[in-house]
């Protein structure tokens, strides 16, 4: 009987390691780093990101290859459009966009993976702790989100779909909680005039 209780005590202990899926924010801007090695592609944007309207903006310089450019990149997944207007030219190209939106947090099937710190451990205001959760997308894509704690502010989020070319890892710094400009995403003026 003391056996039993002690390995209860044991599995309970245990189990109240692995920490509990939170809510990320829901609207954010943040600097972000996306790349894809194997395009040799890589990104450095200012980001905003609204998942209750299921839209996201980034101003982006890119380096593919050899090549480097500048974009303004607005996807309203809520009404399937995305505009990417390339600012060195001012050329805009407007899409139809069926691509589906990626909500950036812990989804709720979510299974998680592993939990550290990251900075200097133990020393106050010199580390934090973060969780990460990997899963699958209804579509097949591969996730794994990273968050930090308590507050589930996104840090890294990486996706692959073996299904379409969609592959990238993402990080953020600079996070700021909500949307200092809502007109962030109203379509550039070069778009609209196309339009």
């Amino acid at each position: 009987m003391l056996k039993f209780v002690v390995l209860a005590a044991l599995v309970a202990v245990c189990a109240a390691q692995v920490p509990v899926k939170c809510d990320s924010p829901k609207q954010w801007e943040a600097r972000r780093y996306r790349m894809d090695r194997t395009k040799q592609y890589a990104e450095l944007a200012y980001h905003s990101y609204d998942a209750i309207y299921m839209r996201t903006r980034s101003v982006e310089e890119v380096d593919q290859g050899t090549e480097r450019d500048y974009y303004d990149r607005l996807h309203l997944h809520n009404v399937g459009v995305e505009y990417v207007l390339n600012l060195r030219t001012k050329k805009c190209n407007i899409t139809r966009n069926s691509d589906p939106f990626r909500t950036i947090g812990i989804p709720p099937d979510a299974r998680f993976v592993f939990e550290a710190t990251i900075g200097a451990a133990g020393i106050p205001s010199e580390y934090l702790i973060a969780t990460t959760w990997e899963g699958s997308f209804p579509d097949g894509a591969q996730y794994a989100v990273t968050v930090a704690e308590p507050d589930c502010i996104p840090i890294g989020f990486d996706v692959a779909n073996n299904k379409t070319s969609e592959t990238f890892h993402e990080r953020y710094f600079d996070l700021h909680l909500g949307i200092a400009d809502p007109e962030v995403f109203i379509p550039p003026q070069e778009c609209l005039q196309q339009h």
